[in-house]
């Protein structure tokens, strides 16, 4: 009988936040998958947990994948956690989950606390709708691609950055997307959590010189919707007129204009006549 990968979400600072399930199915489990075993050593020891784990990660994941699945067909369970928080989300373990969808090995979660979703929560910003962005790339082709297509996003949007390339990164979304509302939220669930609310301007000026620690989170404010300039009757007609004169039925300029300012079509074109 075929065993079952269990993703396994561990704390992102309070060792606190590991759930009885999580604590559980690592117990249970015949073996772990970790990004770096050493890490996932202090947790296991910390709770009094002694199990066999494989090295999982972005380098050998292709291989150790195929392996991984091989046990799991024979029966064995695996646990697949990351350094710290959800796995698989913007993570290589996302591959492994893949794999297994395509071998029917059945996958099953014991969420944990997940930064990004927790970070969204402690701006305070618009959190109706947002997306999640990861890392920027260092590739300078990619990251330009990447700041790019997001320069009209009207959702939140939220970046992972480490502490030594902060300055370069709110500078080059500051450059792409202009000032907006920013929260840089740093040390989630530790000691020296904080939430920083502050404008990519302003955090530019501030932190130019990567002067913060710990572990971040930004998140960045969607552009707003461009408002309309106001305009009066008298001008949308004015330039109902233009298009006439250009050649345009007086019903069809009506029609462009009024699809363009506040004003119905029938008031326009009956200035026009």
């Amino acid at each position: 009988m075929s065993g079952k990968l269990f993703i396994v979400g561990t704390p992102i600072g309070n060792l606190g936040d590991l759930s009885p399930r999580a604590v559980e199915a690592l117990e249970n489990a015949d073996f772990i998958a970790a990004e770096d075993t050493r890490v996932t050593m202090k947790l296991l020891n910390h709770f009094g947990i002694k199990k066999e784990m494989v090295s999982y990660f972005e380098h050998n994941k292709r291989e150790r994948g195929e392996i991984i699945c091989s046990r799991i067909i024979q029966g064995e369970n695996c646990v697949i956690v990351t350094d710290a928080g959800m796995p698989c989300i913007s993570d290589p373990g996302e591959d492994l989950v893949k794999l297994c969808h395509e071998m029917g090995i059945k996958v099953e979660s014991v969420p944990g606390p997940t930064a990004f979703a927790t970070a969204m929560a402690l701006s305070g910003m618009n959190s109706g709708r947002f997306t999640f962005e990861g890392f920027l790339s260092v590739n300078k082709k990619s990251r330009r691609e990447h700041l790019d297509e997001i320069k009209d996003e009207k959702r939140t949007m939220i970046f992972y950055e480490a502490p030594h390339k902060l300055s370069n990164t709110l500078t080059d979304l500051y450059n792409a997307l202009g000032d907006r509302e920013l929260a840089i939220v740093r040390e989630i669930t530790k000691i020296h959590e904080e939430v920083i609310k502050t404008s990519l301007k302003a955090a530019c000026e501030l932190y130019g010189e990567n002067k913060l620690k710990g572990e971040i989170v930004l998140v960045v404010e969607g552009k707003k919707p461009e408002t309309q300039a106001e305009i009066t009757l008298e001008q949308a007609v004015e330039k109902a007129k233009e298009l006439v004169d250009k050649g345009m039925s007086v019903n069809n300029a009506a029609k462009e204009i009024a699809a363009q300012t506040p004003f119905k079509k029938g008031d326009i074109y009956k200035q026009l006549i």
